[in-house]
Order: structure tokens, then sequence, then C-alpha cells
């Protein structure tokens, strides 16, 4: 195991859908500024943990901690304002936006209502939306995006929209980073860029936590996995570890090797 500080901790976590039992007692230990990687074939519960954590599904038992601080059942905004943001594999945008007002309103969700405050307080809404912008722009410029600010979400590709979501998490300042899926669809090359940028994310002390059905990629992104399978945890360790585990080859192949 990885030493250092627990930034995450998740103890006995379970989430039933009715009869389905998701998530079956999982116990995650994620340290502080490192890239966590969580892997499973399809079915294994790597989203429904990250809505679980994110605040979007409540826990059906255990409990979720974040720098100590019991978030278990708290609103995903809450959860957000406290340091946690992520992204979505379905690539989330709002289409009739422009690329920096989409990396904006990740902003907004951090601070208060931005229409209350233009009308109870134009002036500091008008000095609000310039820091904001200039806070976007400086995202866009660190993701290498900077020439997207002004297009139409509904105008780009799969690859670009999944950039333009990692930029939107980034603006809230998060002190843990859920990436679901960053590089589904992508090629080798595009999977290189995001992997370069997940890696100078993580240099500017923001830990990770990355969901991928690419193995090749999480085992190069991460320094720790956890292997998910039908809800349970079946396996933990370094890339190397893993990959050698039985039970995962099992889970991945469908046979023991």
């Amino acid at each position: 195991m990885i030493e250092g500080k627990t930034i995450l901790r998740v103890v006995n976590l379970c989430k039933n859908f009715g009869g389905l039992q998701a998530l079956k007692n999982i116990d995650i230990n994620i340290q502080e500024n490192t890239i966590h990687g969580l892997i499973g074939p399809n079915g294994a519960g790597k989203s429904t943990f990250f809505n679980v954590v994110s605040g979007l599904f409540p826990p059906t038992e255990g409990k979720i901690y974040f720098n100590s601080v019991d978030i278990s059942n708290i609103p995903a905004e809450d959860i957000n304002r406290m340091g946690i943001s992520r992204t979505f594999q379905a690539g989330k945008l709002v289409s009739n936006m422009t690329v920096l007002d989409n990396v904006m309103s990740g902003r907004y969700n951090f601070k208060q209502n931005p229409i209350k405050s233009f009308f109870l307080n134009p002036l500091q809404f008008n000095k609000q939306e310039k820091e904001i912008t200039e806070e976007a722009e400086k995202v866009l410029k660190f993701i290498n995006i900077s020439n997207f600010a002004e297009r139409w979400t509904n105008e780009l590709v799969w690859v670009e929209r999944q950039l333009v979501q990692i930029a939107r998490a980034l603006i809230s300042n998060p002190k843990l980073l859920m990436l679901d899926e960053p590089t589904s669809g992508m090629g080798i090359e595009e999977s290189r860029e995001v992997a370069k940028i997940i890696r100078q994310i993580n240099k500017e002390g923001v830990t990770i936590i990355v969901v991928s059905h690419d193995m090749n990629f999480i085992t190069e992104v991460s320094e720790w996995i956890t292997v998910l399978d039908f809800g349970i945890k079946i396996s933990e360790g370094t890339p190397e570890q893993v990959q050698r585990d039985p039970r995962v080859l099992e889970a991945y192949l469908g046979e023991e090797k």
C-alpha cells in the first residue's frame, strides 16, 4: 500500500437498487496526491461507486470520509464545494452554450447563484463574472484547448467534449478529481495526451481517481489500482501486482490463467 495521508476513505460501502446489490462491502483508501485507478468489466460497479461518492446516490450502507469528514449523506453540490469534482462517462455538456461558458458553469456551481448575485449586487456580480472568466481561460490554456473557448459544445467531437469536461471539473480547484472513462472512444495517441494532462493535474497537487476500461491506459497512468467485479473488490495493488492477479484475469477473460 502507498504510504501517505488518506484523502478519501470508503468503509463497508453498499449500494442497492431494489433487489440488485451494485456495491457490496467496498473498502477503499485513496492516498493524497496519488493517481488511483478503478477498473473492472462492464457492470462491475465503477460508475455506481463514483455516483455514491460524489453524492448523486445515497449509500445503502457504509461510510465515506473525505479528509476525515463524513460525507456519506451530503448533497452533491455541498460535496463539490468541499473539494470533490468529477466528470461523466456520457460527456455531459450544455449544448446551447460555448465551451467557455460550460467551463465557467463549473465555478458557478461552486459559488452562490449567479442570477441572485446579479440582482442583489450587480457590481459584485460583474467583478465575479470577470474573475470566473479569467479562471476559465487559464484552465482552458492549462488543458491546451484555449482555441475551443468560443465554440459551441454541440460542434465538438467526442474527444474534445471529454477535454472540456475535465476543464469544467478543474475550475472549482478540487482537492480530489474523479474522472469517469476520460479516454472512452479515443485512439492510442489521444489517450496518451489525456494521460499527460492527468499527470500535469496531479503535479499541481490534485488527487485523482480514474475509471477506465482500458487496461493499458490505467496501468500506465495509475500508481495504485482497485479492481471491482460484480460490485465486489476483487484485487488491489500496484499496476504490476494487479496485472499478475489471477482473479483479475478471470474477471476480464472469463477463465482462470
